[in-house]
């Protein structure tokens, strides 16, 4: 029996994780949950799995959601709060294996302290890896603890390489939906509403992420993540748009070989993946053959999505400039959803942000924090 730590357990990744706890039970059981802010929600995931520590976003929900639990009977599920609080579950003695899916750089330092003490880590979160992929592929390779991609590219790419050596792997590519503007005309993308960059034409998920893959920077991140995952240059990992988005991601190998991982477009198979590696466990989770009748790959247009050539740039320096481009484009997509800049104003906040930020490589957690709060500062000062 594996004993989960989910966190961020009231967004799409932490229920889908939930689904497959409630469909293998003889696997899986849930220890702890950072639920944020969602007390309803919270209070029926503790009621139902019975973890023994829960996290709130602040005292106050906390205090609500105990108060809750204690009417309900349930006195043993210890309630915490704050980024202590979700490390304290992160880091809680019984738990097995670390689901870490609270968006944003927010589960920075729960994911971090999880590998220090020698958890393996589900990783949904890119933020997290983007931010200091540097500091925490470090520290897993230093304790010999496994980082298993949940976003569906990377875990992917994951399933390719474990057919082949690190030293024959050519090109890791990564497949783009395209997003919902892929053929719109580049001079209507200064009109572009925030109803019409919510619709994603493949995937259900949350505003930013719907967001960034309008604009691809979603896809740049993802780049930046998998350099630090697979350990290999941003020169090696190139994009091409898949708009059926039935194959996830493929591996060439320097021998001419490309392998493909194909699957249904359902989140729960890269978390159930996951979850039980290096097991294979069956599932319902089929894939209709049928759908592979026909497939687009295509070039991405970079004067189009000027976030994925910054994302590059900011690939190929590292550090703070990785720490700046995810932070900038955090500001900016809310400024945008707010209806206070444009679209196109999206990467233009990003391209100022970056250039105005120096090159430096934070060796802990509080200083990529402290970069990113810089980058942040910086991206509301531009855009007031």
């Amino acid at each position: 029996m594996k004993k989960l730590a989910i966190l961020g357990s009231t967004g799409s990744i932490g229920k889908s994780t939930l689904s497959i706890v409630e469909q293998f039970p003889e696997r899986f059981s849930v220890a702890a949950l950072a639920a944020g802010r969602n007390v309803e929600e919270a209070f029926a995931q503790a009621m139902r799995r019975r973890p023994k520590m829960v996290s709130m976003a602040t005292e106050e929900l906390a205090a609500q959601l105990g108060s809750r639990l204690r009417q309900a009977g349930a006195n043993n599920i210890e309630v915490v709060h704050g980024t202590s609080g979700t490390v304290a579950c992160s880091t809680l003695p019984e738990v097995d294996f670390v689901v870490s899916a609270i968006v944003g750089v927010a589960g920075l330092e729960a994911t971090h302290a999880a590998i220090l003490a020698g958890k393996p880590v589900g990783l949904a979160n890119k933020e997290c890896m983007v931010a200091a992929g540097e500091i925490l592929t470090r520290a897993a390779r230093e304790r010999n603890v496994p980082i298993l991609p949940i976003d569906s590219e990377h875990n992917a790419v994951h399933q390719c390489l474990r057919v082949g050596a690190a030293k024959e792997v050519k090109t890791i590519w990564l497949t783009a939906s395209g997003g919902p503007f892929r053929t719109l005309p580049l001079e209507d993308f200064a009109k572009i509403t925030p109803e019409q960059a919510l619709k994603h034409p493949t995937w259900v998920m949350g505003r930013r992420i719907t967001i960034d893959s309008a604009t691809m920077l979603n896809k740049g991140l993802e780049v930046i993540e998998a350099c630090r995952l697979f350990n290999v240059q941003p020169a090696q990992v190139r994009i091409t748009v898949h708009p059926q988005s039935t194959v996830h991601s493929l591996v060439e190998y320097v021998d001419g070989s490309i392998l493909a991982q194909i699957s249904v477009t359902d989140m729960r198979l890269p978390i159930l993946y996951a979850l039980a590696f290096p097991e294979r466990p069956a599932s319902p989770l089929t894939f209709d053959l049928a759908a592979l009748r026909h497939l687009d790959f295509e070039e991405p247009d970079f004067a189009r999505f000027p976030c994925l050539r910054l994302a590059y740039e900011a690939a190929e320096k590292g550090g703070a400039h990785a720490i700046a481009l995810n932070a900038a484009d955090e500001v900016a997509v809310e400024a945008f959803l707010e209806g206070r800049i444009p679209f196109t104003g999206i990467p233009r906040t990003i391209e100022k942000v970056l250039a105005s930020t120096p090159e430096a490589h934070p060796a802990t957690i509080a200083e990529v924090l402290l970069a990113d709060r810089e980058a942040r500062r910086t991206a509301h000062a531009l855009l007031a």
